[in-house]
């Protein structure tokens, strides 16, 4: 990880706890090729114990199906990497740990493994709140396995310091 991107995401994951901490938000991480970063960059921050409950490393699809209540049809449709996979990680893990915000992260981070529809790079984020559940589709075309895991890290806090400062 460059000096630079870790140096941000440690910067946005201390931001993240004061304003979670502050507006009395729990937090929880569900993460499949991230494989922990997410929650190891917020629980870097000092104090993160407050708003912090944990995280599931989903990397494998029964654990997503068994820890995180994604169904095994929407796998078998959709594939481990995509939106309705994403969404029922994020909506599994605010149930099972039992916080306000779950963030998910389900991803091709390389080298191999990419196809022409999903090729290495691409990563969905999902968001459950109490309002329901969100997500996104980003694309780290051209990068290292682990720059793809660090850019997904980085997307994930950012759209959880969104999520809070709502």
């Amino acid at each position: 990880m460059s000096k630079n991107l870790l140096a941000e995401i440690f910067s946005l994951s201390a931001k993240l706890v004061e304003i979670s901490r502050s507006s009395g938000i729990t937090l929880a991480t569900a993460e499949s090729c991230t494989g922990g970063l997410i929650g190891a960059a917020i629980t870097a921050t000092p104090g993160s114990s407050a708003v912090f409950q944990g995280g599931i490393i989903a990397y494998d699809n029964n654990v997503k199906i068994n820890q995180l209540s994604v169904k095994l049809a929407t796998i078998k449709a959709h594939g481990g990497v995509s939106q309705a996979v994403a969404e029922e990680m994020a909506l599994g893990c605010r149930e099972a740990l039992n916080v306000d915000l779950a963030i998910s992260v389900t991803g091709i981070a390389g080298p191999g493994g990419g196809t022409d529809k999903k090729p290495v790079g691409t990563v969905w984020i999902g968001l459950a709140t109490k309002d329901g559940v969100t997500s996104a589709l980003y694309n780290f075309p051209d990068l290292s396995r682990n720059k793809v895991r660090d850019h997904a890290c980085l997307a994930a806090i950012t759209t959880l310091i969104d999520a809070v400062s709502v």
